[in-house]
C-alpha cells in the first residue's frame, strides 16, 4: 500500500519539515501546499490578513487533486487543513487521504517562527490559525503526533504508527 498522507497543523508546526521527512523514508512524493496557493493568497497573507474560507476554496482543491492525482509511490502533502470542512474538502477528491496533525507547544511554535525570516505567512498570522484550528475528530483517519522530540523522532515515529496501523507495508 502507497500512502495519500496529508501532514497538517499551524504554520510553525513543522508540516514541510516533517512531511519532506516522511516522503523520504516512505519513498514518496512531496508537496508542500504553499506552493498550490494562488498569487493572491500569498500577497494577502504576507500583508498579515488571514485568509478567509472564500480564499481558500480554490487552494483546497488543488490539494486534493494533487493528493488524487496518480502518485505509485505515494504522495505526501504539507497543508494546514485547519478545519474540518476544508479537510472534508480534501477528502471529496482524494478519499484515501489520511491526515497527521502535527502537535506542538505555543512557545516552541512562537520560537520556529521567530526563525523563519521572509516567510509569506508572518507571525502574526499565528493566533488566527490557533483559533481556527480544530484538531483531528475520532471519525477522521488521522492521527496526531508531538513534534517535540524533533523531525526524525517526529518522521520515524509516524512511520511506525502507519505501519501498526497497516496503512503501510514493510
Amino acid at each position: 500500500m502507497k500512502p495519500v498522507l496529508v501532514v497538517m497543523g499551524v504554520c510553525g508546526a513543522g508540516k514541510s519539515t516533517v512531511g519532506a521527512a516522511l516522503a523520504q523514508q516512505l519513498g514518496a512524493t512531496f508537496v508542500d501546499s504553499d506552493s498550490l496557493h494562488p498569487p493572491a493568497n500569498i500577497a494577502k497573507m504576507a500583508a498579515g490578513t488571514p485568509l478567509t474560507d472564500e480564499d481558500r476554496w480554490p487552494w483546497l482543491e488543488r490539494v486534493g487533486s494533487q493528493l488524487a492525482s496518480d502518485h505509485p509511490e505515494g504522495i505526501v502533502v504539507a497543508c494546514s487543513a485547519l478545519k474540518r470542512a476544508y479537510r472534508d474538502a480534501i477528502r471529496a477528491q482524494a478519499s484515501s487521504a489520511m491526515f497527521v496533525q502535527l502537535d506542538v507547544a505555543l512557545p516552541l511554535l512562537q520560537s520556529r517562527l521567530a526563525q523563519r525570516p521572509g516567510h509569506f505567512m508572518p507571525p502574526s498570522l499565528l493566533s488566527s490559525q490557533l483559533e481556527t484550528l480544530e484538531p483531528l475528530q475520532a471519525d477522521e483517519t488521522g492521527l496526531t503526533v508531538s513534534t517535540g522530540e524533533g523531525i526524525e523522532a517526529t518522521a520515524n515515529g509516524v512511520v511506525s504508527r502507519l505501519h501498526d496501523l497497516q496503512v503501510i507495508g514493510t
